[in-house]
């Protein structure tokens, strides 16, 4: 750690006075004699950090890293001594010495009113800063290792909303639905209807803010396009006479809680609450986007490559025929696009199913951030649709596909682990595409 005169030194250049005075407090509020003023400490390091512009903000985080990790000579002394006598007494001083002091200093702000928000709040402009400051990943580690924990899912409450919900918390829904934007008081109606279904993760130190929400349709087949499932003029179903619910929209809401798990523990835990209520169910799926997939594709067609097997040569020769290397065009123009990708169907298909099998064709490797949450989940990758999100957004993604991804309860473990092992749990119908093009 830097001291007196050096630490503020080097703040001064970093952040000037403002961020020197924040460093200071937080460094008081790891002293023993903080305790007994600790509420008033966290309160003014609070207000302190909303003073700070973006760039102050970024030299309070370089702070944290420089001032408030671990004493590198004092961990390798402990370490040192436990290799040479395992004691439990040993064991705990390396596990003090060796914990970030910053993450004690979370846990005292955390104490504050409001604390667990602003933290939260904190790690999103710490997120943003990261791509130009990647020295912070450390910092940035402690936060996730801290959320991670104080958002264990045994410590949130899963509601199920309705048009009985508080507005104020439907207004929130609305605001943060990103994959499926609510058109309005209407649209949001139609989601929460009898035949349809929506459940939120709340924590007790965020009541007003969902952190994860998902949408149901209860429906008789497994959906192949989103468009029927947003028509507010649809016919109502019977919801105990569903065969299957699928999961069309699932949002997280705080940025600042990325990288902590909580849409496998959601996903799994509706599942279950769904197979009560209504024992008719035979099947839980998802009607799925594929955001990446026009990328790749795009990035392919402007890396063309002699090796692979020859259908997906074919197919990318035809791709590269008929459309160009300039995708973004199609996006441009929905209303022509249905018919002008039609002759392209089963290239296309056969391109979209190898990117999400993850095949390898010298080219980067299928990193689809939506396949990879729901195939690590324990899902199925089941069934590829055809121009089911010919909106300008799924035009943008995947060329208007879409994909189903299966939750079998009984084999949710097993594809969890077959695509740990780098296996991917899928359907005949998803792999024979691939070999069609």
């Amino acid at each position: 750690m830097f001291k007196g005169s050096e630490r503020r030194t080097v703040l001064g250049v970093r952040g000037g006075v403002k961020v020197a005075r924040l460093a200071e407090r937080c460094a008081t509020l790891l002293t023993e004699r903080a305790q007994a003023v600790s509420t008033s400490l966290t309160r003014e390091i609070l207000a302190l950090y909303a003073e700070l512009d973006r760039h102050q903000q970024i030299a309070f985080f370089h702070a944290l890293l420089d001032e408030f990790s671990p004493d590198a000579k004092k961990v390798l002394a402990a370490a040192q001594q436990y290799a040479e006598d395992s004691s439990a007494e040993h064991l705990a001083q390396l596990h003090k010495l060796v914990e970030p002091p910053r993450q004690e200093l979370l846990r005292r702000v955390n104490r504050a009113p409001g604390g667990t928000a602003r933290i939260l709040h904190m790690r999103t402009q710490l997120l943003q800063a990261l791509s130009e400051h990647p020295t912070l990943t450390a910092v940035d580690a402690d936060f996730r290792h801290l959320l991670t924990s104080w958002f264990n899912p045994g410590f949130l409450q899963l509601v199920r909303l309705d048009w009985r919900t508080p507005t104020y918390l439907l207004e929130r829904i609305i605001a943060h639905d990103a994959v499926h934007e609510i058109q309005g008081w209407e649209d949001l109606r139609r989601r929460l209807e009898p035949d349809r279904r929506c459940f939120a993760f709340f924590h007790p130190a965020l009541p007003d803010e969902p952190l994860i929400f998902v949408e149901v349709a209860l429906v008789d087949a497994m959906p192949e396009a989103i468009g029927p499932l947003l028509d507010r003029a649809a016919a109502r179903g019977d919801p105990q006479r569903a065969a299957v619910a699928a999961l069309y929209s699932i949002n997280a809401c705080q940025p600042g809680l990325r990288g902590v798990s909580l849409g496998d523990f959601l996903i799994k835990q509706v599942v279950e609450l769904l197979a009560v209520e209504f024992p008719k169910l035979r099947r839980f799926c998802t009607l799925s986007p594929i955001p990446g997939f026009t990328k790749w594709l795009t990035r392919a067609l402007h890396a063309p490559t002699a090796a692979g097997p020859p259908v997906l040569l074919r197919a990318f020769a035809a791709v590269a025929r008929e459309l160009g290397r300039d995708l973004s065009r199609i996006a441009a123009d929905p209303a022509s696009a249905p018919a002008r990708l039609a002759p392209l169907r089963n290239p296309l298909k056969a391109l979209c199913a190898t990117y999400l099998l993850g095949a390898r064709m010298e080219i980067e490797e299928a990193q689809d951030p939506v396949a990879r949450f729901h195939l690590n989940n324990g899902a199925r990758l089941e069934q590829l649709n055809w121009m089911a999100d010919p909106s300008k957004r799924g035009l943008w993604q995947s060329l208007g596909m879409m994909v189903n991804y299966l939750y079998d309860p009984s084999a949710i473990e097993a594809n969890h682990d077959r695509f740990v092992h780098g296996r991917i749990a899928a359907s005949r119908q998803v792999t024979s595409i691939a070999m069609e093009g």
